[in-house]
């Protein structure tokens, strides 16, 4: 049995690995557990969107995912033989344009590997069957292999044990929303088609909608709306010839060779009312369900888990003052809600029937002659929509004017390169604050606020600076909109939580001083 921690991590799926992974990064004595004996070995989700890439970049392990999957440079909704719509995934503000699309197996693989890499294993099987607190900590029992039981007592835990949440439900939470919804046969199969290994598609057709996502080594994604009287099949279904049919019905040009795994699902759109229960935190399906259509559950849930983790660790490590980590609630609640929203939406009209379809699909062709349209779809698919203008925490009372960029803004992709790269290499697990001296003589650093960081035309070293970065012809300038110069206070979760003057260094003190409340 582990040392104890501080953090009790519950579940190891790809959110739990990398909230425990961020927690310990920044030195938080973390132990995470599961009660499988083992990893799946279910692909389940497979798109990694491009804000996940931004956030995994920052994590160090982005690279070694790259390496295992298929970028999807476009979303396309067809009919008839027909493209209705192209969704452009390249025209995202991110610096990975595309969604990348590789087995969860992958991506819990590299990111156990991260967590091992920082000194932490998951613990298997090992499961949580107590959960009780008070002001100062919390009393968990854990059920070892043999039947060992485990009581410690923790400061904090975070609950990222799936839609059948444990934790959850020791707390009291449920799920609310609607239940009862459409039934989908899933299935990653190898596959022959023409289509471009580059794109995903959806097909309509008066029989149904099916989704089919080429992947690495000749495999596919293929997911079918099951319509009545489909999901009565004889006993064994889903098969790799039932899911063949229904593909040769809706689409064609599709032959379904092997399976590697085929399963049925009914739709789940729902959420808990709150994401912080005094001591424990819930988050990824623990905290909020929904429609696959997009892509956004496992992205939102590792949101979730890189947003609460770097305010976690400041509290920990007396940063910071207890409020803060009410902003996990207060900033990640309503993103959930948003893309609950809209997948239902997604769904019901993927779903239609009769006259609807024929509705649908000519919306769909006057939305794809509309440019910003179909750019607009990318940026929510991509999750590069996703803002915090409204949290407490960041700065809204300043600003800069003629600024592109605000508070609670994610910090964009600057368009150069190499001030990217050197960028990227700069942030830490902390915040940074970053000023760009503009055509300014060279400012003096805002010191103890975060890794100072200074963008010069020049990159003439100046005293006090963590990083000088040579903006030579100023295209980040620009692209920041502060050519004259600024102050950007970057948070450790990529988004800004403060924009100032040069001169205004006031507005940075009083953004640090707001997170010590």
């Amino acid at each position: 049995m582990a040392a104890v921690p501080t953090v009790l991590v519950v579940g190891a799926g790809p959110v739990g690995l990398l909230a425990a992974a961020e927690l310990a990064r920044r030195h938080v004595p973390v132990r995470i557990i599961d009660k499988l004996p083992a990893p799946t070995q279910e692909s389940r989700a497979i798109a990694i969107h491009a804000r996940s890439l931004d956030m995994l970049a920052r994590i160090g392990v982005v690279d070694q995912l790259l390496d295992t999957g298929v970028a999807a440079h476009a979303m396309e909704l067809r009919s008839g033989g027909k493209c209705l719509l192209r969704v452009p995934l390249g025209s995202v503000d991110a610096a990975y344009r595309f969604s990348l699309n590789t087995p969860q197996t992958e991506t819990e693989r590299v990111l156990t590997e991260h967590l091992a890499s920082l000194g932490v294993t998951v613990e298997r099987p090992v499961e949580l069957t107590g959960l009780a607190q008070d002001a100062d900590s919390v009393r968990v029992s854990l059920h070892h292999q043999g039947g060992a039981e485990e009581h410690l007592n923790v400061a904090w835990v975070i609950g990222a044990d799936g839609a059948r949440s444990t934790v959850r439900h020791l707390v009291g939470g449920r799920l609310e929303g609607t239940f009862a919804g459409e039934r989908f046969v899933l299935g990653d199969v190898d596959a022959t088609h023409d289509l471009d290994s580059e794109s995903m598609y959806t097909f309509f057709s008066p029989a149904g909608s099916v989704l089919a996502i080429p992947l690495r080594h000749g495999r596919m994604r293929v997911m079918a709306h099951l319509r009545h009287g489909e999901d009565t099949a004889p006993e064994g279904y889903p098969t790799l010839a039932g899911l063949q049919e229904i593909v040769d019905n809706r689409v064609g040009g599709i032959t379904l060779l092997r399976s590697h795994w085929l399963t049925v699902f009914e739709l789940r759109h729902a959420q808990v009312r709150q994401y912080r229960w005094g001591r424990v935190f819930l988050m990824g399906d623990a905290a909020h369900i929904h429609s696959p259509a997009g892509g956004q559950g496992m992205n939102t849930g590792m949101q979730d888990a890189f947003n609460l983790a770097w305010k976690l660790a400041a509290v920990v490590h007396d940063e910071a003052g207890s409020a803060l980590l009410d902003s996990y609630h207060t900033e990640r609640h309503p993103v959930a809600a948003e893309v609950i929203t809209m997948t239902e939406r997604l769904s019901r009209g993927g779903t239609l029937s009769g006259p609807g379809q024929h509705v649908r699909n000519t919306v769909l062709r006057a939305v794809s002659h509309v440019k910003p349209l179909p750019r607009a779809v990318a940026g929510w698919l991509a999750e590069v929509t996703v803002n915090y203008r409204d949290s407490p925490i960041v700065l809204r009372t300043h600003g800069l004017r003629g600024a592109s960029v605000a508070a609670g803004d994610h910090f964009p992709d600057l368009g150069d390169n190499t001030v990217a790269h050197q960028l990227l290499k700069g942030w830490g697990p902390g915040h940074t604050t970053l000023t760009v001296a503009g055509n300014h003589r060279l400012p003096v650093p805002v010191h103890g606020h975060g890794r100072q960081v200074l963008l010069t035309a020049n990159g003439t070293r100046v005293a006090g600076y963590d990083l000088v970065i040579a903006d030579q012809q100023q295209l980040a300038a620009r692209r920041l909109g502060l050519p004259e110069g600024g102050v950007v206070v970057v948070r450790p979760d990529g988004y800004i939580g403060a924009v100032a003057a040069l001169e205004d260094r006031l507005a940075v003190t009083a953004y640090f001083a707001g997170l010590s409340a």
